[in-house]
């Protein structure tokens, strides 16, 4: 009789942003396929989620990939329900009207490591030098905890994750990795299980993830964002220049709606500076870093046939979250 260890990963109710919490289940002779997942639950009353008195959550699992740190082990992401099989209050993923999978979400996660004894980002120059030489860099002065970063990029890989990519970001202490899917749930799994093993790794270095937008505070430093590139049969396929104009138009209306989901405390990013938009404002344009939306000059040069990248969710903001709202608004447009 062989044992396979389960860790079934959910979101709590942590306000105003979830963090991750995971337990292990040893079940026999698992066939490590997601249908032979089974229900889960847990004390909500413990992760801001139920009252003491009426506490049990259910964790329904939703994707399954082979944890490579862990002998026999699974990686479960799951969503959390009530205790009547009915969708708990803090499950986004359930909002995503999606179920074609007609959408494709390519999200880049930007984050700082910050070393826990000085809660500083790990490498970061005392002598203030300015940002710039450490995007994309190499050598010992400039490119720091790229032993950590490389392991989770090897991780991820090894378990499944599409990973695209990593690089050094513009700050000292910062990184960034790319995660690919077809279809906006699948998207949102694959980033929160990312989250969750680089958060696992870094329990190893002393050195602490953190997903704050701008931690360092109103400084001369970038941020740290979650660009989410998008796009739909419509938007792979059309050839229209005012296709495009009309789906990038359909999002003026709603800038509200998206900031109230695009991650907390991304006001302290959103500045118009550091290659951001204004919060208020909405702007899009081809190549535009400092726009609302970008148009790749990719999309443009295949006869305006690819996607486009909304720049201003935050590196802490939930993909789940961010894909209902974008899919919600992109299906108003009148194309």
């Amino acid at each position: 009789m062989s044992k396979a260890k389960l860790e079934y990963i959910w979101l709590d109710g942590t306000k105003p942003t979830a963090s991750m919490r995971s337990k292990t289940k040893v079940v026999d002779d698992f066939s490590g396929k997601l249908e032979d997942c089974p229900m889960w639950s847990f004390d909500g009353s413990s992760t801001n989620q139920a009252e003491g008195g009426n506490s049990d959550c259910l964790l329904k699992p939703v994707a399954i990939y082979p944890d490579p740190q862990r002998k026999g082990g699974y990686l479960i992401m799951t969503e959390v329900l009530n205790a009547d099989g009915t969708p708990h209050a803090d499950n986004a993923r359930a909002t995503i009207e999606d179920d074609d999978n007609d959408f494709w979400f390519g999200f880049e996660q930007e984050y700082f490591l910050y070393d826990v004894e000085t809660n500083l980002p790990v490498g970061f120059p005392r002598d203030q030098t300015p940002q710039g030489q450490f995007y994309c860099s190499v050598g010992a002065k400039n490119a720091f905890a790229r032993d950590m970063v490389e392991e989770h990029l090897d991780v991820c890989l090894e378990a499944g994750l599409n990973v695209e990519g990593i690089n050094a970001e513009v700050a000292a202490g910062q990184w960034e990795f790319q995660c690919f899917a077809q279809g906006a749930k699948l998207a949102g799994d694959e980033i929160w299980v990312c989250r969750y093993l680089l958060e696992r790794i870094g329990e190893s270095y002393g050195l602490q993830v953190v997903w704050h937008p701008k931690p360092l505070g109103d400084t001369d430093w970038n941020g740290s964002g979650m660009h989410a590139n998008f796009s739909n049969t419509t938007l792979r396929t059309c050839g229209s220049k005012e296709t495009y104009e009309t789906i990038c138009e359909a999002f003026r209306p709603f800038v509200k709606e998206h900031i109230d989901v695009y991650g907390a405390y991304n006001d302290q990013r959103l500045t118009g500076k550091h290659e951001t938009a204004a919060i208020t404002d909405f702007s899009y344009g081809v190549s535009d870093r400092g726009a609302s939306i970008r148009i790749p000059i990719i999309t443009v040069e295949k006869g305006w046939k690819g996607w486009l990248e909304d720049r201003r969710p935050s590196s802490n903001g939930d993909p789940y979250k961010i894909a209902a709202r974008i899919i919600k608004t992109v299906k108003t447009a009148k194309v």
